[in-house]
């Protein structure tokens, strides 16, 4: 028999359960988010195919709902072929690499308050540590090297360049989203996630530090490399990117890995500043809503949220240019989160023997402000990009010499090519036309 309770988890609640219940809240967690990769794959070409106004896999079950299983199963039985030249402990090793930590990260992630199951008392959470955030930081961390060392142990060129792009992309986005993390940690005074969530019962983060949020978002779709931010895999200049020389199984883990950890990031944005399991207003007017299993349709309801807004960056954004990439974190995202730190440790101090509606709407205001400064900065570097890009006019009278840069390049619209016989053309040092 299952019974419902209200009780807000602590530190103290995690560490005590039976080894068979922890078992099984593992089980639950592995299987939650291999549900949610299965979900997410079918859902993400379903979204696409329909905002492109096309129909999407319908072929395999009922409205195509069994594609992503006949993919699973199409990538298990190809032939496996590991190609000459590779380092190939590195090379069997990085996937799983890939893999482990994406689904290790989801440990301290809170879905729910303390229920009873057969009367023992248990949070809906895996577990929890004091640092509770920097360790989900530190394992997404380890997971990253997953793909440098898939890019190295290949061997070939591209998949190394996708695995170097992707170390700048970690340090770039990183040091964005520790720093957002660190004004939440000013507020909440804690870095435990079950206690974070405890904390947001009279108001979410996303109302008090509303550039964290917006800095977070930004940072966790490059952290997964997902579009317009999958410059480790840009198919386009990579030829598919650090998972080039891979097929069969173990390219089916990169993609497992790259689904799970944006489940995890969702899940984590959702902690940090949705209220994680606690249910929306007008909702939380019901006394029974944050008790019992409830709180795990709130979360999983805030965390689709957010793997929708994956899907619809990748249909409706195209892909950066490298050093716009880089642009954006370095010279906007990095320098305004370190000064939001400031601003919040100012304001939290200013304000410690105010009331604590006081000190919300200090924070709600600059919060706006400084969310207005991100879309400023973000706007003038899109504006001044593309004006530097621009191609020159082009004038149809001038004379178009496709030889002049040493190489042979195609006109431009406006251009003709010089209407001149073979034999007019000067020999080359080798003596070629």
């Amino acid at each position: 028999m299952i019974l419902a309770a209200t009780q807000y988890p602590t530190l103290s609640d995690f560490g005590a359960d039976p080894w068979w219940l922890s078992l099984a809240k593992a089980i639950g967690v592995f299987a939650f988010l291999v549900i949610t990769v299965l979900a997410g794959i079918l859902l993400e070409r379903k979204i696409m195919a329909r905002m492109q106004t096309r129909v999407g896999p319908n072929r395999v079950g009922p409205h195509g709902m069994l594609q992503s299983l006949a993919d699973g199963v199409k990538l298990a039985l190809k032939e496996g072929l590991t190609p000459l030249g590779v380092d190939k402990v590195i090379y069997l090793l990085a996937p799983v690499i890939a893999v482990v930590p994406a689904f290790t990260a989801f440990a301290v992630i809170p879905m729910g308050p303390n229920v009873s199951v057969f009367g023992h008392q248990t949070p809906l959470q895996l577990t929890d540590l004091p640092v509770g955030v920097l360790y989900v930081l530190a394992i997404t961390s380890i997971g990253v090297y997953g793909i440098i060392l898939a890019g190295w142990a290949s061997g070939s060129t591209y998949p190394l360049l996708g695995g170097l792009r992707s170390t700048a992309q970690v340090i770039s986005y990183e040091i964005a989203m520790g720093l957002s993390f660190a004004a939440l940690f000013l507020l909440s005074q804690t870095m435990s996630t079950s206690e974070i969530v405890a904390g947001q019962e009279h108001h979410w983060y996303v109302l008090l530090a509303l550039p964290s949020f917006v800095i977070y978002a930004i940072s966790m779709v490059g952290e997964t490399n997902r579009a317009p931010f999958d410059l480790p895999e840009a198919e386009g200049e990579l030829v598919g990117g650090f998972h080039t020389e891979y097929s069969s199984l173990k390219f089916a883990m990169f993609m497992l890995a790259e689904y799970v950890n944006m489940a995890t990031v969702s899940a984590l944005a959702t902690t940090l500043f949705l209220g994680g399991w606690q249910a929306p207003w007008p909702i939380s007017i019901w006394d029974g809503a944050n008790s019992g299993w409830w709180p795990i349709l709130w979360f999983t309801v805030k965390m689709w949220m957010f793997l929708f807004m994956f899907f619809w960056l990748r249909t409706a954004l195209p892909r950066l240019r490298y050093d716009q990439f880089m642009n954006l974190g370095w010279k906007i995202l990095i320098p305004i989160a370190l000064g939001w730190v400031l601003v919040v440790g100012v304001i939290v101090t200013a304000t410690r023997d105010a009331s604590e509606l006081t000190t919300s709407l200090i924070l709600a205001a600059a919060g706006v402000c400084v969310t207005a400064l991100i879309i400023l900065g973000i706007r003038r570097l899109s504006r001044v990009r593309a004006t530097q890009s621009a191609p020159p006019p082009v004038d149809p009278t001038a004379p178009f010499d496709p030889m002049a840069g040493g190489f042979p390049v195609p006109p431009l619209p406006g251009q003709t090519l010089p209407d001149r016989s073979l034999a007019d053309r000067p020999l080359d040092q080798e003596g070629v036309r």
